[in-house]
């Protein structure tokens, strides 16, 4: 069996110790692909870094988060594009719109996503869409934008069953992480409706840990655990749930 989480901010462990401790504990649960996304230019060195430490496990993404869209964000896209023109990436991402926290750059996320769009199509990359309290305004450009290269994943799905299918009509896959074990969010209901093909799994940690560590720092080990939910809610084993969603994964990153 092998799973794979397509998000995962495990560079944010900077003691080595205790980061070797968390990749044994993936490896002990068969977790052994990691997909790192990058949030500006200060966390590039840090992508790079566990990608080069665990070049058989973990796959860098570069690009420029919607919450650390200011008034530089040009300045910070120029320094991720020459990053990005010096290493091998696997995805642009993570990008997007977030309208939760400040709606202030609505306008500069709008232009900084859609810059990192062009530079995915130009280097036949896929995205990976961070979409928080913006689904609106993200189905708008990537609608705007829509043609045969663009593809990727919308990260964090949390949205219901008509944005879920509004994404895969734009032919992009849920990335569903521990929110899906949380009790009345409703996304398990999503989930049971939306084929496993359209799906693949995540963490986003050290964020958005799953039931049973709710509240507590995250980790790519529990990503065991939403699979689990996952397979409970299809009523299929644990090991056709990582089969399909690491299938998804290769064709989405292509390794």
């Amino acid at each position: 069996m092998i799973l794979t989480d397509t998000h995962t901010h495990l560079y944010y462990v900077v003691d080595k110790e205790d980061r070797a401790e968390q990749m044994e504990r993936c490896f002990k649960n068969e977790i052994t692909r990691l997909f790192l996304p990058n949030v500006n230019s200060q966390s590039v060195e840090m992508v790079m870094g566990l990608a080069k430490a665990y070049p058989q496990n973990c796959f860098p993404m570069l690009g420029l988060h919607p919450c650390d869209v200011k008034e530089n964000f040009e300045e910070e896209l120029s320094t991720i594009k020459y990053h990005i023109e010096k290493n091998k990436i696997y995805a642009i991402g993570e990008i997007g719109i977030d309208l939760y926290w400040d709606k202030a750059f609505l306008k500069q996320q709008q232009q900084a996503f859609i810059t990192q769009i062009n530079w995915a199509k130009n280097l036949d990359l896929p995205i990976v869409i961070h979409c928080r309290d913006a689904f609106n305004e993200v189905f708008e450009v990537l609608k705007s934008q829509k043609d045969d290269k663009l593809r990727g994943i919308f990260h964090c799905f949390t949205g219901d069953l008509n944005q879920a299918n509004t994404a895969i009509d734009l032919g992009f896959y849920l990335g569903i992480g521990g929110v899906v074990t949380y009790k009345k969010t409703g996304l398990d209901k999503v989930v049971e409706e939306i084929d496993l093909q359209h799906i693949v799994l995540e963490t986003d940690a050290p964020y958005l840990a799953p039931t049973p560590f709710r509240g507590k720092p995250n980790e790519s080990s529990y990503l065991i655990y939403t699979a689990q939910k996952i397979a409970d809610i299809k009523n299929i084993s644990l090991e056709e749930v990582a089969k399909i969603t690491t299938a998804n994964s290769i064709k989405i990153f292509g390794v």
